[in-house]
């Protein structure tokens, strides 16, 4: 769809299929968009509201003055076109929320956002980059990956390497080195953690407030995430991103309460509430938030190539009782969240009808069962589950004195009960070397770096000859 097809008539047909819970590009339409007609110059800008009582839009087009918005008929929806505005202006919605406050609010389907702590949303215009990884793709799509090799190279943007002055690296400094290191160390993928808007750096991305937007600090540009994305498949390297569609930043300036009343998170402040992370938990069964994320879902596979999403948090999309607090049994009177089944099942449903070959890998951490068994027969459908059990007990073997691993050789054992349960993939993630746990060395016991590294290569070596990927 052309931006020239913006009208308010189409915006009305976008919204139909938007509300069923059945459009899975709309970023194509929702969020602001370059006007392509020759009568018609600048951007229409466009969301979804439908508690609001009024929008309106402010900008350095207007002088930071707001416009109205109109509303789009019944659907939800309020659009303007503002002529004035030019690729780069910051802007914010202003709505008067059915709660009767007025509040600033960032765009959900912004491409691009202010640094943190800065909170406007930016204008960027959808590039027409010219991809050279044909032959990757191919190669992939005729790929087994059950019976291909898979070892995957953790990378947090902004601290896998920094300059002199304490820079963080670009995608395009990422480019020149990270991808030949990866491919010096033998590794065939790479796993990006969240690149998308997130205001406090040290959630790691994990509380994100742009799911459209690439985080400022990385820069605002699709260029450089895209040409390092086409280097490492000409490398030989896939890349993976870290995904977060359980739950979203609490902000006041971002989705929460987005027009005075719970709009992406759950009505039931109990589901909404999520106590353990401090956010806010996405009400899965309403139709508009399975178009919201699935088209986010899309958007980063298709428009820039990656080659799967690590899915992040999905216990907590299956089970009611996973968070702290109270909680409310399903109509079957158990811990099940349904919608969030039916949820995950339609997103990998989705995913896979458009190319069997991406990677929909389940950061799950308990034992449902199915994970990566087909819809058909009553799994959730991804092709790959995080193994956190595995992690945890093996970890926890390794760091022991090794006169005292005989007393414990269950922490081994017992994963063999469920090894070929699902198509696993075996982490040492970042979760295990943070907050002071140390590195992977560093939890090796031994009174010197030889006896550690001993122990070191030992465990990697486990993990190697271990039914799994890496």
């Amino acid at each position: 769809m052309s931006n020239q097809e913006l009208s308010l008539k189409n915006i009305e047909d976008n919204m139909y299929f938007f509300n069923k819970g059945k459009h899975y590009h709309a970023y194509r339409f929702l969020g602001a968009h370059k006007m392509a007609s020759s009568s018609q110059d600048g951007y229409r800008f466009t969301t979804w509201a439908p508690q609001a009582k009024s929008v309106a839009i402010e900008g350095d087009f207007n002088q930071w003055q707001p416009q109205a918005l109109e509303r789009v008929g019944e659907t939800g929806a309020w659009t303007t076109v503002i002529k004035e505005a030019s690729e780069w202006d910051l802007y914010k919605f202003v709505i008067e929320g059915r709660d009767g406050l007025v509040k600033e609010k960032q765009d959900p389907f912004a491409f691009a956002s202010e640094v943190p702590p800065k909170t406007a949303s930016v204008i960027q215009n959808p590039t027409s980059y010219s991809w050279n990884d044909e032959k990757w793709l191919q190669t992939r799509r005729q790929q087994n990956i059950y019976q291909s090799p898979i070892n995957i190279y953790e990378v947090h943007q902004s601290s896998w390497q920094r300059h002199a002055d304490g820079r963080a690296y670009s995608f395009d400094d990422l480019r020149k080195e990270l991808i030949p290191y990866v491919k010096k160390m033998g590794y065939t993928h790479i796993e990006f953690m969240p690149l998308t808007e997130h205001p406090l750096e040290a959630s790691w991305g994990y509380q994100v407030s742009g799911y459209y937007s690439i985080a400022g600090r990385y820069g605002h540009d699709f260029d450089p995430l895209k040409r390092f994305v086409d280097a490492a498949h000409q490398a030989g390297i896939g890349v993976i991103m870290d995904w977060v569609p359980g739950h979203f930043v609490i902000n006041d300036d971002a989705m929460a309460n987005f027009d005075g009343g719970p709009t992406f998170e759950y009505s039931d402040p109990r589901r909404a509430k999520n106590i353990r992370w401090g956010t806010l938990n996405f009400d899965l069964g309403k139709n508009q938030v399975q178009s919201f994320l699935i088209s986010n879902a899309v958007y980063w596979l298709e428009e820039f190539h990656f080659d799967g999403l690590r899915v992040d948090a999905v216990s907590n999309m299956l089970y009611l009782d996973y968070d702290d607090g109270d909680w409310t049994p399903n109509i079957y009177g158990n811990n099940v969240n349904l919608e969030g089944v039916d949820f995950i099942r339609r997103l990998n449903k989705e995913i896979f009808l458009r190319d069997p070959s991406y990677l929909m890998i389940a950061e799950e951490s308990t034992a449902w069962p199915g994970v990566t068994q087909s819809i058909d027969q009553g799994g959730l459908g991804f092709n790959f589950k995080w193994n956190m059990g595995w992690m945890n007990d093996t970890l926890k073997f390794f760091k022991l004195d090794p006169l005292s691993r005989s007393y414990n050789y269950r922490l081994i054992t017992f994963t063999f009960m469920y090894m070929f349960d699902e198509n696993f993939i075996l982490p040492f993630s970042h979760d295990e070397v943070v907050h002071g746990k140390e590195s992977l060395l560093g939890k090796m016991p031994g009174d010197n770096r030889y006896r550690q590294f001993a122990n070191l290569r030992l465990m990697e070596g486990y993990r190697m000859v271990y039914p799994g990927k890496n």
